[in-house]
């Protein structure tokens, strides 16, 4: 094996073979720390930011623990958005081996996904609402479920999904294993999930701990009506290969989405109103390279690992410094290089400033001059 993680040499053969494929070199901190802690059949809290290889941090473990033989769910993972477990689903089969694997969602055909069932999956992802559903339907079977990881978990341990969560976890056995993983932890969310865990383990990982961010973050002050003619300013300007914008409300974009179709700048919307199949197609389309741009509100893009995104774009100003957290975490991830944009009135740049004080990163002010950005006042 060439690489420095120890742990991984313990584990089946498919996984050091899909680890060696995949080309890493030395896992991530969090995966350093995670992976033994799990594989001992701890339950376990654990906070990394954004982009630094948690889904793999849980995933390798709960595929050694999986048994091929046993043909009955054995692991459960759970995430509050249709992508995320789309997203993690892909990545279940990308490293599965022989295992076999479903997602579960709300809004797709019951029927279909009760075919699903029957082919005996051995790790199931789903959102809290659709797999409590088939639970109580009798058709999904946890008993067996040695594993419950909440991907997310500060998504998942709000008002709404609560009821799901608390009734999917009393489903299964009381010597299951649960693990809850997200890039920001508030204490209300730790505390909530230690309710439901036996002597929990906790993992943070710091910033510091992490190799030397690569993402640049600069925003312009413009006024809300200019802020479509800036998105053109910065498309031309920056000639990213592809933006995701963050923004706060959807029926303002739908006729400025096509205005700008109009003007040759391909783009998608990824909002929760739509339907499965269209927020698959724009996300697909978005990651093949065939959209510029994806608009895109928190809930639909929160956890989404778009590889090689180089520019975010906060159209409209993040509401808390963890908001701007998990929409930067988008680019720059695992120690690449990225820049986050974000548009700003007049009242709004001292919020914007006492944001980035608060998250310790440097801000530079930018306008456009002659269709390029330079550092304002220049």
């Amino acid at each position: 094996m060439t690489t420095s993680f120890t742990t991984l040499n313990t584990m089946k053969p498919f996984l050091q073979e899909a680890w060696e494929k995949a080309g890493f070199q030395s896992p991530t901190p969090i995966q350093e720390k995670a992976v033994p802690v799990i594989l001992e059949g701890n339950d376990l809290i654990a906070e990394s930011p954004t982009g630094t290889g948690k889904t793999l941090a849980y995933l390798l473990p709960l595929l050694e623990k999986v048994d091929p033989a046993k043909k009955a769910v054995q692991a459960v993972v759970l995430a509050s958005s249709r992508e995320l477990v789309m997203q993690i689903a892909d990545e279940i089969r990308e490293w599965g081996g022989g295992i076999t694997s479903a997602a579960f969602i709300g809004g797709a055909n019951v029927k279909r996904q009760l075919e699903k069932l029957k082919k005996q999956p051995q790790v199931v992802a789903g959102t809290p609402g659709r797999i409590y559903e088939l639970i109580q339907m009798k058709k999904l079977k946890m008993h067996e479920v040695k594993l419950l990881v909440l991907d997310e978990g500060d998504q998942l341990l709000v008002p709404e999904h609560m009821k799901n969560l608390e009734a999917i976890i009393k489903s299964t056995m009381k010597d299951r294993q649960l693990v809850l993983f997200s890039a920001t932890m508030p204490e209300k969310t730790a505390a909530i999930a230690k309710g439901w865990m036996n002597e929990e383990k906790e993992i943070r990982v710091s910033k510091e701990e992490l190799p030397a961010s690569q993402v640049d973050h600069v925003y312009f002050v413009c006024d809300e009506r200019k802020k479509n003619i800036m998105v053109e300013r910065v498309i031309r300007g920056f000639e990213p290969e592809r933006v995701l914008a963050f923004i706060r409300d959807i029926s303002e974009v739908n006729v400025f989405s096509e205005k700008l179709d109009y003007k040759g700048f391909t783009n998608g919307i990824l909002h929760s109103e739509l339907k499965k199949q269209e927020r698959a197609n724009a996300l697909k389309r978005f990651r093949e390279g065939k959209l510029d741009l994806l608009f895109a509100t928190d809930v639909a893009a929160r956890g989404l690992d778009i590889k090689g995104l180089s520019h975010v774009l906060q159209f409209d100003m993040p509401k808390d410094a963890t908001q701007y957290t998990h929409r930067a975490g988008r680019t720059g991830r695992s120690g690449q290089a990225g820049t986050v944009i974000t548009f700003v009135t007049e009242r709004e740049e001292r919020d914007l400033k006492r944001i980035a004080k608060e998250l310790g990163i440097t801000l530079v002010k930018k306008e456009f001059f002659k269709g390029k950005p330079i550092n304002a006042g220049k």
